[in-house]
């Protein structure tokens, strides 16, 4: 089997099992290359982590991306998001297909029952073996605590990733800033207005690529931008249209960016969602493309590679407020609390593959909700 199609079958794999969200796929990104595959360091894991966090887009799938690139060239590089968006893009057009069919969303929180605990494992054996690798020194250990208390104090996800880089960077260089003469740009992105229009297929590309070449943080964040252009301004689609979209997106494995395909299918058809979906994933693999050669020079430079330290462990801060809240709403029952705690006992000491946990825990939700 050539790098390519290795790269692209693991993705596959991945693209049909990865539920969870971008913390629970980062942590099945290091179980499977890391630590089963290894493909590549912790360390070098850690660095693509904060260099995705630097960029627009949708983490995971950069995440994907960069570790195609990284073992198979360009041929990896087209393999690895190709390969973890398909199953998902796929997916959402059944759905999409059924919910113009017949108007609703399948269930799906049977599901969801089962699998939701095994995330929470997943991410936080994720969280333990990277955060050793990453709490260094109490600098990073501080940084990383007081992003997880500003993140629940409402702070925007991306100042803290920002300023967790900056402190870690200018403490660790104060001796450097005498007569130094430095500033940081974070530019803003402007945003492009639309006025009310009727449908188009480059209306919807235009929109749709804005979309992924501005957005960063979470899928909170895509809803705002999603409400923004299709409900307010185009008019294109109603709250409740938007709303399943969103929970299309959730409940599919892959990437939440995906509910620009059940947009495009309910807006025009296959031939949108295809548009819709390359629109939105076009920035990512055009800013992974651009940054996967200065990653490397990041660490020769004490300026950069302490930003990016502070980066990484600001953005595993983040991780671990996330996982809190999926705990929260994933706990809810002694069934759930055991598949937990069996999940974590598989992961943590016989190092069981975290696809595995993730297939055991659906067939547990669905024999749940028969008994139900």
């Amino acid at each position: 089997m050539t790098p390519a199609l290795e790269v692209l079958t693991a993705f596959l794999k991945l693209g049909f099992t990865a539920f969870g969200g971008p913390a629970a796929h980062i942590g099945m990104f290091r179980d499977g290359f890391v630590r089963r595959r290894k493909w590549l360091s912790d360390e070098a894991f850690l660095d693509l982590l904060g260099a995705t966090n630097l960029i627009p887009g949708p983490n995971s799938t950069e995440m994907a991306i960069h570790i195609g690139f990284l073992r198979a060239g360009w041929a990896g590089f087209i393999a690895g998001g190709l390969g973890f968006t398909l199953p998902a893009m796929l997916i959402v057009l059944v759905f999409a297909w059924l919910y113009v069919e017949y108007g609703s969303t399948p269930q799906a929180a049977w599901l969801l029952y089962g699998v939701k605990p095994v995330v929470i494992a997943i991410v936080l054996q994720a969280l333990w073996a990277l955060g050793r690798k990453t709490i260094k020194n109490k600098l990073t250990l501080v940084v990383g605590a007081a992003c997880v208390i500003l993140y629940f104090l409402g702070m925007n996800e991306i100042l803290l990733l920002f300023a967790g880089g900056l402190i870690v960077m200018l403490i660790k260089n104060q001796t450097r800033l005498r007569g130094a003469n430095a500033a940081v740009l974070l530019p803003l992105l402007p945003t492009v207005m639309l006025a009310p229009v009727s449908f188009g297929l480059s209306t919807l590309f235009l929109v749709f690529l804005k979309i992924g070449a501005v957005l960063y943080g979470s899928g909170y964040v895509l809803i705002a931008f999603l409400r923004a252009d299709f409900v307010e301004r185009l008019g294109w689609l109603t709250e409740q249209q938007l709303i399943d979209a969103i929970a299309i997106g959730q409940i599919t494995p892959g990437p939440l960016f995906t509910s620009a395909t059940f947009i495009g299918y309910l807006l025009g058809g296959v031939p949108a969602a295809l548009i819709a979906t390359l629109g939105i994933f076009l920035p990512s693999y055009i800013f992974v493309a651009i940054s996967s050669p200065v990653i490397p020079k990041l660490r020769q430079s004490p300026w950069a590679g302490n930003l990016l330290d502070g980066v990484i462990v600001a953005s595993l801060g983040l991780m671990a407020a996330v996982a809190f809240q999926l705990g929260q709403a994933s706990l809810v029952d002694l069934p759930t609390a055991i598949i937990f705690i069996l999940s974590a006992v598989f992961i943590f000491r016989f190092k069981t593959n975290s696809t595995w946990l993730i297939i055991g825990g659906a067939v547990i939700g669905f024999l749940t909700s028969l008994l139900k």
